[in-house]
């Protein structure tokens, strides 16, 4: 058991953590950032079963990231249900239809030719789960008074970081897809007024023929500034 303690009137465990060597370091951070580097958006994929575990350890590992305040404002909804991907994908591509042909501009459609992106997302379908990150705004407290949370948008883009990485790591491939507006969700998985959808997420394994874009990440120079 770890050793625990009183500070102000509230419990701590002592953490410790072992300090690496240098070239252990340097090692294992060369090794994640190749794992990671093979991370890509995919929009071709298998229907072939994933276990339920997995699933639930990518969001246990979600979990883990920080939060405002550790008030942990986040609510992962996961649908393997056929019937429910179906209706996701209906109001997903009615919306994705209105941005492609009104609502984005020349620019932006431009940026997303290379992609290859239209409104159609049969992927939501073929998937064999998805799952939909909201961002809870607030929280019930005794007889109904609100409580705040803090820092929503920031702890639960973090905690969806930490669930793409997850998924990866695990041998799946993700897309995160985010149809504008989002509502339709709430409404679909009858989710409280407290949550507001942040991300769609399609989890599987790529199709057998499965292509993406050649695309360069910016190297270190171009992203990073050492003072």
């Amino acid at each position: 058991m770890p050793e625990t303690k009183l500070i102000d009137g509230y419990p701590y465990v002592k953490y410790e953590k072992p300090v690496l060597s240098d070239a252990k370091s340097i090692a294992l951070s060369q090794s994640f950032y190749e794992i990671m580097d093979t991370r890509r958006s995919v929009r071709e994929f298998s229907d072939q079963v994933v276990p339920r575990e997995v699933i639930e350890n990518i969001i246990k590992t979600a979990s883990t990231a920080p939060s405002g305040a550790h008030k942990q404002p986040w609510t992962f909804c996961v649908i393997g249900n056929p019937e429910i991907k179906k209706q996701i994908r209906i109001a997903a591509e009615e919306e994705e239809y209105a941005s492609y042909e009104s609502r984005m501009s020349d620019e932006w459609l431009n940026d997303l030719k290379p992609l290859g992106t239209d409104w159609k997302k049969p992927f939501l379908e073929i998937a064999p789960y998805l799952i939909v990150v909201f961002r809870r705004i607030y929280e019930f407290g005794p007889e109904g008074k609100k409580k705040n949370n803090y820092y929503v948008q920031e702890s639960v883009g973090l905690a969806g970081g930490f669930l793409l990485a997850a998924i990866h790591n695990a041998g799946l491939v993700s897309l995160t897809h985010t149809p504008s507006p989002m509502n339709f969700l709430t409404k679909l998985l009858e989710r409280p007024e407290n949550e507001k959808p942040f991300l769609l997420i399609p989890v599987g394994y790529p199709a057998e023929d499965c292509w993406v874009p050649d695309l360069d990440r910016k190297e270190l120079a171009e992203i990073a500034k050492f003072y």
